[in-house]
């Protein structure tokens, strides 16, 4: 083999290494990109309490399926150009024990004890809210 050859080979070898250590760079920055986006995307927002009339609760999805339900909060609010229409508020439901107690409220006036996350995953539900805990308000005679 000559110098020249021998050069050469020495150089492919060289690149090889460089152009591996740019893809498990890549990779690294990829994985760890994708982890950050993850923990942002889940981490809590806001964490309050509602109460209204559980006016409707379902599973629903095509691929997913999720627990989501609206609470009437009562009142009205304007909505631009279509007009007034009722407050209602969307949540989402992670829990099966938590979606079947709000079986038993439906139609009911419930408090609703939930957490905003700043974006949802399409397996976690259809809005950022999630309730984690419902008591029932006593209705006044």
């Amino acid at each position: 083999m000559s110098e020249y050859q021998q050069v050469v080979k020495e150089g492919k070898q060289k690149i090889g290494k460089m152009f591996k250590r740019f893809l498990w760079g890549i990779l690294i920055i990829g994985i760890i990109g994708v982890a950050g986006f993850f923990l942002v995307s889940n981490y809590t927002y806001s964490k309050g309490a509602r109460a209204g009339t559980l006016i409707k609760l379902s599973k629903k999805g095509v691929m997913f399926k999720t627990y989501e339900g609206q609470l009437n909060l009562g009142g009205f609010k304007t909505e631009g150009a279509e007009g007034i229409s009722g407050n209602i508020w969307e949540f989402s439901v992670w829990k099966d024990a938590v979606y079947d107690e709000l079986q038993d409220y439906e139609g009911h006036q419930v408090k609703l004890f939930y957490r905003e996350i700043i974006r949802a995953m399409p397996w976690q539900g259809k809005t950022n809210y999630f309730v984690y805990k419902v008591e029932r308000v006593k209705e006044l005679e």
